[in-house]
């Protein structure tokens, strides 16, 4: 891993979880860390509930825009974090891969999304204390 790592989270839609967890990491880890995100089918907007639950926690992912996943952001990456898309995610050796099973908030009010996007929370400080242990939260 490289001085500033480089973490990639998919989804399917690139609409939810993914970019709730690029959402923290680009909030807890700053500068020192690369942050990007993908689907495997993304959709043509972010899901308004999971804007409006990371608005909740003080971080506005609104103007994010779903992406396609490419061979080339795993390739840039040092973690894959994949959320629900199966085997669409290319593998390369060297890379650390970590599948997170959480529920998709796709047609999800925000009571329901307010208990992923926290546990989505959870695990993106567990991952920055792992790759950036300086970084961790006290």
């Amino acid at each position: 891993m490289s001085d500033k790592p480089t973490v990639l989270f998919v989804c399917v839609h690139n609409a939810g979880r993914s970019q709730m967890a690029a959402g923290y990491l680009r909030e807890l880890g700053g500068d020192h860390v690369e942050v990007l995100s993908a689907g495997s089918a993304p959709k043509d907007e972010i899901n308004p509930v999971a804007v409006q639950a990371m608005a909740e926690e003080g971080i506005d992912i609104a103007g994010n825009t779903p992406k396609v996943l490419t061979t080339e952001a795993v390739k840039d990456s040092d973690v894959v974090i994949t959320m629900g898309c199966g085997d669409a995610c290319p593998i390369f050796p060297g890379k650390r891969y970590e599948d997170w099973e959480l529920d998709d908030p796709a047609g999800q009010g925000i009571e329901a999304v307010r208990p992923i996007r926290d546990e989505i929370r959870r695990r993106v400080e567990e991952l920055l204390g792992e790759i950036l242990p300086e970084r961790a939260p006290a």
